[in-house]
Formats: C-alpha cells, sequence, structure tokens
C-alpha cells in the first residue's frame, strides 16, 4: 500500500514521505489515526507543501543541530505538577508540558514530537529525557517533577 506521511512515524519517515507499507499497517493504523492518507496523483501538490512546512521546522545543519544539543545540555528544566503524599503523581506529565518547562527555562523552542520519554513520568523527582534535534544528533535533559 502507497502512502504519504502526515506525521513523523519512527522508522518509517517524516511528513511528505511516500512510503510503502503493508495493507494492514496502513489500513489499521496509520490511517486511522491520521499519520497517513492514501497516494493518489492529485496528492502531489499536498506532499510539496509537506515538504515546505518540514523545511522551515527543521533544523538548518548539523552545526546548528550541535548549538541547540548544547543549550539543552546546560538547561535546568523544573516541573510542577499535583502530587500525593506519598510522591505519585495525578496523572502523567506529557512531552508537550516538558516541550513547555523547557522554552520557560529559556531553553530553545523545541517540538513537542522530537522528545522521547522511555516511560511515562508519574512519580516525583529527576527524570531523564531524550530530545532528538537532529537525525544524527540527541540530548538528554534532565527534567525534575516537583510537587506544588
Amino acid at each position: 500500500m502507497k502512502l504519504i506521511l502526515t506525521h513523523e512515524v519512527d522508522q518509517l519517515g517524516a511528513p511528505g514521505d511516500v512510503v510503502d507499507v503493508k495493507d494492514g499497517y496502513g489500513r489499521n493504523f496509520l490511517v486511522p489515526r491520521g499519520f497517513a492518507v492514501r497516494w493518489t496523483r492529485g496528492a502531489a501538490t499536498q506532499i510539496d507543501s509537506l515538504k515546505k512546512a518540514r523545511e522551515v521546522r527543521e533544523v538548518r545543519d548539523l552545526g546548528h543541530a550541535e548549538q541547540i544539543r548544547a543549550q539543552l545540555e546546560g538547561l535546568s528544566v523544573r516541573l510542577t505538577a499535583r502530587a500525593g503524599a506519598s510522591g505519585r503523581l495525578f496523572g502523567a506529565v506529557t512531552v508537550a508540558d516538558i516541550a513547555t518547562a523547557i522554552r520557560a527555562a529559556g531553553g530553545p523552542d523545541v517540538d513537542r514530537r522530537r522528545i522521547q520519554v522511555g516511560q511515562p513520568i508519574k512519580s516525583l523527582g529527576s527524570h531523564d529525557v531524550t530530545v532528538r534535534v537532529h537525525d544524527d544528533v540527541a540530548s538528554t535533559v534532565t527534567v525534575e517533577v516537583v510537587s506544588d
């Protein structure tokens, strides 16, 4: 099945890429979740607009990615959340919360889709989060979750 990706999908591609996937994967996972649309000849204009938008958002080059990584690694990120007496959070810390906290701490504007959390953050304390700045450059940011 030939699809056009509308969102970044790990191990598959970036928005605007035309990919061939198995029918079940495309029909049952990618298309219903809005990660991809079926490829048609008329979708060429959609591919072009997605690629232009990606070029604007994307880090320019490897040197720029290294600068952003240096900014992120020297950053102290603190996030407040509601927690019970045992230190367990009411809910979880989302990647959008982390992106906002990085911005508030004076860091660069990071796309939430580039933030990877190993396991959901559901407790107080320090947690390591990976930010994929570029395909070849990743940074580890320590996020400290404190009770409010």
